[in-house]
């Protein structure tokens, strides 16, 4: 299935430092494509894989699961540690708890952790049925596109596969008892108004990991998909001078270049 315009893997070789960004559910790397290359600008290495069944058509997502996102972003960490001494994962949404588990599980591997307004759990009675729901019904109402600035549209599925939608609850179950095991310096960006991801997640993260370099920062003008909403250029900045502070010896060469 051809992927759809906008929503392809982007890659750029460059210095000794990694930055991988992870994109949310039913999204694609589209609404990350501009941090991607704002840090490509400046030198680094940067990863931003497609998830499986991600980016072709929201039919394609109802045979993938977490474990399926997961090991894409885990092959993409292990190929740019191989590549660069130093690595951070940033995450948008699922995109945040995908960072998570990757910080969980490899520790140290991982230099520091960006999140914007991350996901920790479903909310409401819906979810509550999904375990029922994905024998019933194949989709319901997208959740791509909740952006404030005007003429923005994000490129991601206008429907949610019901069977995605249990294994992502499932997930973030997962991902929550994780959470002690994080120990990276973590800066966390979240919006004041998200009609997506509840607020209370990203308090709950911050409750629950184990870093002690921690930053919070409210993005005020913005909605869900921040990184291009009217916020992106504060998220660009602060994202890029948390790498800095951690790894001020970071070599760049080369010139952003996509796949």
């Amino acid at each position: 299935m051809p992927v759809l315009p906008g929503a392809e893997p982007y890659r750029h070789d460059g210095g000794d430092i990694g930055v991988l960004l992870c994109h949310g559910f039913t999204g694609s790397p589209h609404s990350l494509r501009p941090w991607a290359e704002h840090l490509a600008g400046h030198g680094f290495t940067v990863s931003v894989p497609l998830l499986p069944g991600h980016g072709t058509r929201w039919q394609d997502m109802q045979h993938t699961g977490w474990q399926d996102w997961y090991a894409e972003v885990d092959r993409a960490l292990r190929d740019l540690t191989d590549r660069c001494s130093r690595v951070f994962v940033f995450g948008l949404s699922m995109g945040g708890a995908l960072t998570l588990r990757l910080a969980a599980r490899h520790g140290s591997a991982i230099s520091g952790i960006v999140l914007v307004n991350p996901l920790n759990r479903l909310h409401g009675l819906a979810p509550r049925l999904l375990p029922v729901l994905r024998h019933l019904v194949p989709s319901s109402p997208g959740i791509a596109s909740d952006i404030a600035k005007p003429g923005v549209v994000e490129v991601g599925y206008e429907q949610v596969p019901v069977r995605a939608a249990y294994s992502l609850r499932q997930f973030t179950r997962l991902v929550d008892g994780e959470l002690p095991q994080v120990t990276q310096p973590l800066l966390l960006m979240h919006s004041a108004t998200d009609h997506v991801v509840n607020p209370a997640d990203s308090a709950r993260i911050l409750a629950r990991v184990s870093s002690t370099d921690v930053t919070e920062v409210v993005l005020e003008q913005s909605y869900h998909v921040a990184t291009l909403d009217h916020d992106a250029e504060q998220i660009f900045d602060r994202s890029h001078a948390f790498i800095n502070r951690l790894a001020p010896r970071a070599q760049t060469k080369g010139s952003p270049t996509g796949d």
